[in-house]
């Protein structure tokens, strides 16, 4: 990173303090939080540093059993110490257990150990798209449903259901999963474009452009459902609320390995997405290519976002409530708030799935209906418990 000059532009107190801030949050080998104007740094940021940390040691040690108790239960339940065996017999490479029958193996290793690991990536990839774009755009409702790239996978995905049964989809012939990730870079690339002014991205602009792009493309959506037949109808609907039902082994390695390595490239920019944070202003000062690296970001929630609704379909909710709730809880530093994130969604994610397969049993819901009305009332608690608590402070 570019050496700031020694002193701010504009010789005021404010932009005096708000610069020497900057550069003390920004030095190499420093994590802390960017505070919010009027309260106090160092000793706000240390508690929080400390709470980040409890919260990954947490998460960490919840998702195993979070996702053991998935595997277990579902339309027809296991009991743990089965569903253990099992697994580890396949993790150490022994051979499958007396206690575990053939039935069970299929349930347990063949389907429900590749559900829950989807949903867990499924999950950690959406809530981290959610923390970049809320701070790319600097609007905190920005998501991959507000851009548009949700919109465009969904229609791609719909276009090939409904029409390539009929022969109307062309020579093509790929996929839905293909189709969804197309779509999807499709509708960034063309947000992007009408949020262009002079040259470089207008954040404002680039959302008004999402939104518009987005509506545009659901109303496609909604007519090439009008067309859709019968029997193709309740698919549909299914693949554009979610799901990670019928997850296959397959399914797991191009979506694992683009949120892998798409956390860990945001983890290294995390500097630069606090400077992005405070203020274009500043982060020029600071020396980020702001309109490079918001473009490089972009690009990077649009293959997250296309890689996951690729095989998952379009959950919602995911990248809109878990960043805000991890900020509440840790801050804003995106070093810390990034792997927080991910972690939460993954458990969000995971625990969004068991219920969906066990609260309306034999019926499964849609994970997009199970996030909105599990998700909802659990933010507004945060909300209002982080009010009081500023009111108290």
């Amino acid at each position: 990173m570019t050496v700031p000059p020694p002193h701010p532009v504009g010789d005021t107190a404010s932009a005096r303090q708000e610069y020497g801030h900057a550069r003390r949050s920004l030095r190499p080998g420093r994590v802390t939080t960017v505070p919010p104007r009027g309260r106090a740094g160092p000793a706000a940021a240390r508690g929080r540093l400390l709470s980040a940390s409890a919260l990954v040691s947490a998460l960490l040690l919840l998702l195993p059993v979070a996702g053991l108790v998935s595997v277990a239960l579902g339309a027809a339940s296991l009991p743990i110490d089965v569903v253990w065996h099992d697994i580890t017999s396949h993790l150490t490479g022994q051979g499958r257990p007396a206690t575990v029958s053939g039935i069970d193996d299929a349930i347990v290793w063949g389907s429900r150990v590749p559900r829950t690991l989807l949903a867990m990536v499924a999950g950690a990839g959406l809530a981290v798209v959610g923390a970049v774009l809320q701070t790319v755009v600097r609007n905190p409702l920005a998501d991959s449903y507000v851009l548009g790239v949700t919109s465009g996978a969904s229609l791609a995905a719909v276009a090939v259901l409904t029409l390539a049964p009929a022969g109307l989809a062309g020579p093509l012939h790929i996929g839905v999963s293909a189709a969804a990730f197309a779509g999807a870079c499709g509708a960034l690339v063309l947000v992007v474009a009408l949020g262009r002014r002079g040259g470089s991205l207008a954040p404002a602009r680039l959302v008004l452009a999402g939104v518009a792009v987005s509506y545009l493309l659901q109303g496609a959506t909604s007519y090439l459902q009008l067309r859709a037949r019968p029997d193709q109808l309740s698919g549909v609907l299914f693949w554009l609320l979610g799901s990670v039902a019928g997850a296959q082994w397959d399914d797991l390695g191009p979506p694992a390995a683009v949120v892998a390595v798409c956390t860990l490239w945001l983890l290294l920019c995390g500097r630069s997405l606090n400077a992005l944070a405070m203020g274009e202003e500043t982060a020029v000062l600071l020396g980020v290519p702001v309109q490079a690296l918001r473009l490089q970001l972009l690009a990077v929630a649009a293959v997250l976002t296309a890689a996951v609704i690729a095989v998952a379909g379009g959950i919602s909710f995911v990248g809109l409530i878990v960043p805000h709730c991890v900020r509440l809880l840790i801050g804003a530093d995106h070093r810390a708030l990034l792997p927080a994130t991910a972690l939460t969604g993954a458990l969000f994610l995971l625990l969004a799935d068991l219920a969906a397969r066990t609260a309306a049993a034999p019926l499964e819901l849609p994970l997009g209906i199970v996030t909105a009305v599990a998700g909802a009332p659990f933010f507004l608690w945060l909300l209002r418990r982080d009010r009081r608590t500023a009111g108290e402070s």
